[in-house]
C-alpha cells in the first residue's frame, strides 16, 4: 500500500493519508465535472450567472464529501459524481439567495462580488432557481451503473435537505431570531442542523445510498454527517469573529452587525471550540467499523475544527 502522496508505506504500517493532497486531487475533478455539468447556451445571460457562483472555487467540501463516502462504502466516483455536482448546485443556490439584500445583503463571497451584484437581483434569484432545478434533473439524467432505486433515494434526499424541512427551515428560523437577545440552545441548534447540517448529512448519506449500504452503516454516516455538520457551523460562527475578510472570502463580522444568534454569543468562544472538538470526536467514532476505509472522512472531520476560512 502507498500513502496518497505516492511514497510507500512502512512494511507493516499503515499508510499515512495525506489530506492536503487528496483535497487537492478531489477538488480538480470536482472542478472540472462542474465545468462540464453546465455549458453556456442561450439564453446566454442566465447560464452565464449560474456558472458564475457555481465555478466561483471554493473548498468542494460537499462534493468530496459525497464522493468520499461512496468510496468508503465500495462505490466509485464515476457512480457518485452526478450527485456531488448536484450537492455543489443546491449549495450554490443557498449562497446566492443568502448574499441577496432581502436575507443576509452580502457584496462578497468567495473573494468576488456576489450574484446579484453582478447580475442584479432579479436574475440572481432566477440563477439560483435555475440550479435548484438542475441539480434533480442532472442527478436523474447523469447518474450511471446505480439501481433506480437508490437514485430515486438520492433524489428524495436531496429534496427534503433543502425544503422546508432542511435549509429553507432552518433559513425562516433564522431570520426570525436575528436581534433577539433570549435564543436557547435548542433553537439554535435546530437553525443550524437544517440550514447548514441538513445538507452536509444528504452528501454523506447520498454518498453510501449511491454505494448500497446497509441500513446500520447508513446510521452511523448519518450520525457521522450531524456531528460534522453541527462543528462545522460552530466554527463558522467563531471563524466570523476571529478572521478577516481576506480569510473569509466574504464580509467578516456580519453575524455581530446583524445581531445573529451565533454559537459563541450563546456560549463564548473558547466554549465553542471545545463543544466544536467534542463533536468531532463523536463523528470519528461512528467511524470505527469501517476501518481503515474511512481515513479520508476522518481527515475531513478534524479539518473542519483546525480550518482558517
Amino acid at each position: 500500500m502507498v500513502a496518497t502522496d505516492g511514497r510507500p508505506a512502512p512494511k507493516g504500517e499503515s499508510p499515512a493519508f495525506d489530506l492536503s493532497t487528496y483535497l487537492k486531487g478531489r477538488q480538480a475533478q470536482v472542478e472540472e465535472a462542474l465545468d462540464l455539468s453546465l455549458p453556456l447556451i442561450y439564453p446566454e445571460k442566465i447560464y452565464e450567472a449560474m456558472r458564475y457562483s457555481l465555478l466561483a472555487g471554493g473548498k468542494r467540501l460537499r462534493p468530496i464529501l459525497c464522493l468520499a463516502t461512496c468510496e468508503l462504502a465500495g462505490g466509485t466516483i464515476e457512480m457518485a459524481m452526478p450527485t456531488a455536482c448536484a450537492l455543489e448546485m443546491i449549495h450554490t443556490m443557498s449562497l446566492i439567495h443568502d448574499d441577496l439584500p432581502a436575507m443576509d445583503n452580502d457584496d462578497y463571497r468567495r473573494g468576488k462580488l456576489t450574484n446579484h451584484k453582478v447580475y442584479g437581483e432579479d436574475i440572481a434569484i432566477l440563477a439560483g432557481d435555475g440550479l435548484l432545478a438542475y441539480a434533480f434533473e442532472y442527478v436523474a439524467d447523469q447518474t450511471q451503473n446505480v439501481p433506480a432505486q437508490r437514485v430515486l433515494q438520492v433524489i428524495t434526499r436531496l429534496g427534503r435537505a433543502v425544503g422546508a424541512s432542511g435549509l429553507v427551515g432552518g433559513q425562516v428560523l433564522d431570520l426570525e431570531s436575528e436581534g433577539l437577545s433570549d435564543i436557547q440552545e435548542e433553537t439554535l441548534n435546530f437553525i443550524h442542523t437544517h440550514k447548514t447540517g441538513a445538507l452536509l448529512e444528504a452528501c454523506v448519506v447520498c454518498g453510501g445510498i449511491l454505494a448500497g449500504v446497509t441500513e446500520a452503516d447508513l446510521g452511523r454516516l448519518s450520525r457521522y454527517a450531524q456531528n460534522i455538520g453541527l462543528a462545522f457551523q460552530i466554527v463558522d460562527d467563531v471563524l466570523d469573529i476571529t478572521a478577516t475578510q481576506e480569510e473569509l472570502g466574504k464580509t467578516a463580522g456580519k453575524d455581530l452587525i446583524a445581531q445573529k444568534a451565533t454559537y459563541p454569543s450563546l456560549w463564548g468562544i473558547e466554549a465553542s471550540i471545545a463543544k466544536a472538538k467534542e463533536l468531532i470526536e463523536a463523528a470519528t467514532t461512528e467511524l470505527k467499523p469501517f476501518g481503515e476505509n474511512a481515513q479520508a472522512l476522518i481527515a475531513i472531520a478534524n479539518y473542519i475544527t483546525t480550518r482558517t476560512h
